[in-house]
């Protein structure tokens, strides 16, 4: 404990016999088929995950798995407290480990991100009326933005849903992965002129809806239901080492800094059961999104979060995030991944994606980019959430999406 009753990390021996594991599976008949292995991993993912961290040493694990699956020769777990870093953090020490597989003497490189400028850099040749709700858009969004987060983050409620069940505790909850080419995203990108992120959620949001829908005939579509997504407060557009991020002052500083917005997910009339225009989905994204980045609501949130940290502790902190995603429907995350294929001591790595555990939401996406495809990971609660029928929701609403987007001319 520091001189205030905050709390302070201290250096510790580590018995690497309490951090690596190595456990085998097999079945009843003796060795076990990569299908048989698919599952056993699954559970296994499903049951670490659940497993509190032992108390008086450090709080990660290494989790080497030798066994065949159907996606890979074998599998490595990294299980890594969020108290030691949010997702920037974490990928970023992950990846100073690992090497390009083409040429590990070459950098690692990542997607470019272009910058949002104004579509109209000269005001002389736009109208006073949109001059001035250019200047007052911002205050207002802002308002509504921070003020609409607070509210959420205590006492307004999503409606329960077939994603939603609203349990106060921790429940068991699966991973499973969905893989996407980034090439058709950003195909449907350039054909509807919005982002990659606007693209993304749209096919999340639409997948939810098709679920709601197939998992109950009754299943209310108009359900107010939001997505929390979950942002990094660091202006940057890459990683950095972690001899970068722990140097004091540093730009991109370890540790966890993010906030997080609502974005609510598009309601379906009855009258349109049939998913008539899903690009509905992308441009109502698009235009919630567009809105809230002239909003300074995220900037708040994270001043907020900030604040609660220095002047109460970490555990006001993680309490009020936990009661933010128990109000929300759903968690979403979203991390840039390389653009080259890596490797680990000369291990090829075939892929690669993150979930969070321990959190009070039913359904919770994260989402990764690698080597030209991006894989959405589901965390759903087990006996209410059918992991595998989202799953098909999800890619069936990326094929009605591309579709539609390519009949546009």
């Amino acid at each position: 404990m520091g001189e205030k009753g905050a709390r302070k990390w201290k250096k510790v021996g580590v018995n690497m016999e309490n951090h690596v594991h190595v456990p085998s599976f097999s079945s009843s008949k003796g060795s076990s088929s990569p299908s048989e292995n698919d599952s056993f991993l699954k559970s296994y993912i499903s049951q670490i995950a659940m497993q509190p961290f032992p108390q008086g040493q450090p709080l990660w694990e290494i989790h080497i798995i030798n066994c065949p699956t159907s996606e890979a020769q074998g599998t490595l777990i990294f299980k890594l407290h969020h108290a030691l870093g949010d997702g920037y953090s974490l990928v970023g020490a992950l990846l100073s480990c690992l090497q390009r597989a083409d040429d590990p003497s070459l950098l690692v490189t990542f997607p470019s991100v272009k910058k949002f400028s104004s579509a109209n850099k000269d005001d002389r040749t736009i109208g006073l009326r949109k001059v001035v709700s250019r200047c007052f858009s911002p205050l207002v969004n802002t308002v509504r933005d921070f003020g609409w987060s607070l509210l959420k983050s205590t006492c307004v409620k999503d409606d329960l849903s077939p994603i939603r069940y609203g349990s106060e505790s921790f429940r068991p909850f699966s991973v499973s992965t969905v893989t996407f080419s980034l090439d058709h995203i950003k195909e449907i990108k350039s054909r509807l002129r919005v982002t990659v992120n606007d693209v993304i959620l749209g096919v999340i949001f639409l997948a939810t809806r098709l679920y709601m829908q197939r998992v109950s005939t009754n299943s209310n579509l108009s359900t107010n239901s939001t997505a929390l997504v979950l942002l990094n407060t660091r202006n940057l557009r890459d990683y950095k080492t972690v001899r970068e991020m722990v140097r004091p002052n540093s730009e991109s500083p370890w540790g966890n800094h993010f906030a997080f917005l609502h974005v609510p997910i598009p309601k379906v009339k009855p009258s349109d059961s049939q998913f008539s225009d899903p690009l509905k989905f992308v441009h109502k994204t698009h235009e919630v999104i567009k809105r809230k980045r002239s909003s300074f609501g995220v900037i708040l949130t994270g001043k907020l979060l900030e604040i609660m940290q220095k002047c109460r502790n970490a555990e006001a902190v993680a309490k009020h995030i936990s009661g933010t995603l128990r109000n929300s429907s759903m968690a979403i995350s979203n991390l840039i991944g390389p653009t080259d294929k890596l490797s680990l001591a000369n291990h090829p790595l075939k892929g690669m994606y993150y979930t969070v555990a321990d959190t009070p939401e039913s359904l919770r996406i994260t989402i990764f980019s690698y080597a030209g495809n991006l894989r959405v990971a589901v965390g759903a609660e087990q006996g209410f959430i059918d992991s595998e029928l989202y799953n098909h929701s999800l890619l069936d609403a990326f094929d009605m999406i591309l579709r539609d987007a390519c009949q546009k001319q």
